[in-house]
């Protein structure tokens, strides 16, 4: 793709008259009247709170070191259901400002778009202009899924080390370490991504789109609970940032609490330049500098510059990528390809699971948390991710550079070889540590690594049926914690390279660190559909995402067999009981949820006592997922979506 054309103004449709219903989390939500859409009609896609509460405490139980964001509770959320469209986001005003736009005649591209934007100003910890994102878009009309690549890229001048040390005649770390360096900042790619989906599927002219972001940065609204919780958590590392600190800190150093109003004056200025010059504006000009020279600040010797360049913003693409789609059961599941694992860890562990009989293992009691896992189930499902992430901590990276085993996807996905892996799996033993497959050629080195990430999701379908699973990121929390002049968090993406090229043995890793490469990430936008008589994508199905880091393949997994095997509803498969695992014998069980008895351990659990006898090493922590997830019901009269969003986090659902 060249340079970015400004968006076109284009007439929209005059909205049809219909009952909103919009379900909200009970949070302070100050400047709401302020981000209608221009031509929308005004306050029918309002979020109205039914008071004012924090989110109910973590129960005393920490997240795991490491872990993506700081865990806020668990609030139980209502199971909106529409027929027209619909819209899940991680926030009450993003997912107001989405239906909105859909109630205004936009597109899925355009409210997606619009959310996009909303929640890089109202929720700075998780993601924004200075990150990236991946993108899965179904055109109802075509019967067309794609996937669209906004993943940061490696400057031109990095080399292999640069996370580990400062230079060859150098070597002891990047000050004060490689997250908090500028050697963490990728050339970020969400601009051009939301520009290059409105320029291919949007209908809205593009300075709407970002007028409800613009106005809640320069007007301000109410910090959240959450929002708080997370900048309390951050709050030495904002302060060494001068641009972080004004923002996010009162002037005596106190962090901003709930209900203390942020406003971000600079990022409205950087929206609204975005708006009037086009996306092109970000890559190239006084933003770009802005950015160049956040990236190489020091702070006086203290701080690693990183390597990024004009040069860089200015070739830097999205890419239109092939969706990663397999058959599962009646379905077909679409992800996304490399460089992000989520899309093949995914499908290689529903492949797995396609040998059990799990709607047999249907969670017990079932209700609107989702009820009761079955402890054989939790456990095929979590053996299942080990066998996936095996292959990914071996086999997956940027495939521009480094391609996959064999015949690539088609291997990885190979049913024989997936009935092969299932093979593996005892009811009554947990794997442990999972082997990853053999292929006959030389293979790279084993890189564990399981990232954290500051990430959102949104979910949007629109009136013609189309579709938008959007999972964007800054990596941790606040990103690297660098602010640009602008108003701009800037991510630490890179740290999702594995730290060294190569491993102990000295074979080289495929995620690697190299120049314009794009590293490994674990998100997992995921759209289901029911197939046609060659097996293609016919009809919308299902939409889930979430943030997460690495657990974010997990929740997504659950959410999936939640609603295609075990018959839950998108509220339940939203809140059922997390549980996780990676390349080894933890298994991670959600402690925030209701229905866990965190105590001791969970020692008087019953799902913890059943999988640590399977030989599970079971660690109960608070998690942080944030599953946005609509289904589409059909009878013989008509088909009705069904939402529900993530009660972990304050995302909402609204529809028509």
């Amino acid at each position: 793709m060249s340079r970015l054309r400004h968006p076109a103004d284009r007439r929209a449709p005059a909205p049809r008259a219909g009952r909103i219903v919009a379900l909200g989390l009970a949070v302070l939500l100050g400047g709401c009247a302020a981000v209608a859409p221009r031509g929308g009609p005004p306050d029918r896609c309002a979020v109205e709170p039914a008071g004012v509460e924090a989110a109910e405490p973590a129960r005393a139980v920490a997240a795991l070191p490491g872990a993506p964001e700081v865990a806020t509770g668990y609030v139980r959320k209502p199971l909106v259901r529409a027929s027209s469209y619909v819209a899940v986001t991680a926030h009450p005003l993003a997912t107001r400002t989405a239906c909105q736009v859909l109630a205004g005649g936009g597109t899925a591209a355009d409210a997606a778009v619009a959310a996009q934007w909303v929640l890089a100003v109202v929720e700075p910890q998780s993601s924004g202009l200075g990150g990236g994102g991946f993108l899965l878009h179904w055109d109802a009309a075509r019967r067309a899924v794609t996937a669209w690549d906004g993943r940061e890229t490696a400057p031109a001048a990095s080399t292999p080390d640069d996370l580990r040390w400062i230079g060859a005649d150098e070597r002891v770390p990047p000050r004060p370490n490689a997250r908090d360096s500028g050697r963490s900042v990728g050339v970020p790619g969400l601009v051009h991504l939301l520009a290059a989906i409105h320029a291919e599927h949007g209908r809205r002219p593009w300075r709407e789109l970002l007028a409800p972001a613009i106005a809640l940065a320069d007007e301000g609204f109410a910090v959240s609970p959450r929002l708080a919780a997370s900048i309390a958590a951050s709050a030495d590392a904002l302060a060494r940032d001068a641009h972080a600190r004004g923002v996010f800190l009162h002037a005596d150093g106190r962090p901003l609490a709930a209900g203390d109003r942020l406003v971000q004056r600079a990022l409205a200025a950087t929206l609204r330049t975005l708006a009037d010059d086009g996306p092109d504006a970000f890559y190239r000009g006084s933003l770009a500098r802005d950015v160049v020279d956040a990236v190489a600040e020091t702070r006086g010797g203290a701080v690693t510059p990183g390597r990024m360049t004009l040069a860089d913003l200015a070739a830097y693409r999205s890419v239109r990528r092939d969706a990663l789609c397999a058959p599962y059961r009646a379905h077909v599941v679409c992800g996304m390809p490399p460089p992000s694992s989520g899309g093949l860890a995914v499908a290689q562990a529903l492949g797995v699971l396609e040998t059990f009989d799990l709607a047999a293992l249907r969670p017990a009691a079932v209700d609107a948390d989702g009820g009761r896992p079955d402890p054989l189930g939790v456990h095929l499902v979590t053996d299942a991710l080990r066998l996936a992430f095996a292959d990914r901590n071996r086999y997956v990276a940027d495939t521009d550079f480094v391609p996959l085993p064999g015949a690539g996807v088609e291997s990885l996905l190979d049913r024989d070889y997936l009935r092969r892996r299932a093979a593996r799996l005892d009811p009554a033993r947990s794997i442990g540590t999972a082997p990853p497959g053999e292929f006959g050629a030389p293979a790279p080195g084993r890189d564990a690594g399981a990232p954290r990430g500051g990430t959102t999701h949104l979910t949007v379908v629109d009136r013609d049926g189309n579709a938008v699973v959007l999972t964007s990121s800054i990596e941790s929390a606040f990103g690297s914690r660098r602010m640009t002049r602008g108003g701009m968090l800037l991510n630490n993406q890179l740290t999702d390279f594995a730290p060294a090229p190569v491993d102990a043995q000295g074979r080289p890793l495929a995620n690697r660190l190299e120049p314009g490469k794009r590293p490994r990430s674990s998100m997992a936008p995921t759209l289901v559909f029911t197939p046609d008589a060659q097996g293609r994508p016919a009809a919308f199905a299902m939409a889930t995402g979430s943030p997460g880091g690495a657990t974010i393949i997990a929740h997504v997994l659950k959410s999936l067999v939640g609603v295609l095997d075990w018959g839950l509803d998108a509220r339940q498969a939203a809140a059922l009981v997390a549980f996780v695992a990676f390349d080894g014998p933890t298994t991670i069980v959600g402690a925030e949820h209701p229905l866990v008895e965190a105590r001791d351990g969970g020692a008087a659990d019953p799902l913890v006592a059943a999988l640590r006898s399977r030989g599970h090493d079971v660690r109960l922590a608070a998690q942080s997922s944030g599953l946005a997830i609509v289904v589409r019901r059909c009878d013989a009269a008509r088909c009705v979506y069904e939402a529900g969003a993530d009660p972990r986090r304050e995302g909402v659902a609204a529809g028509e």
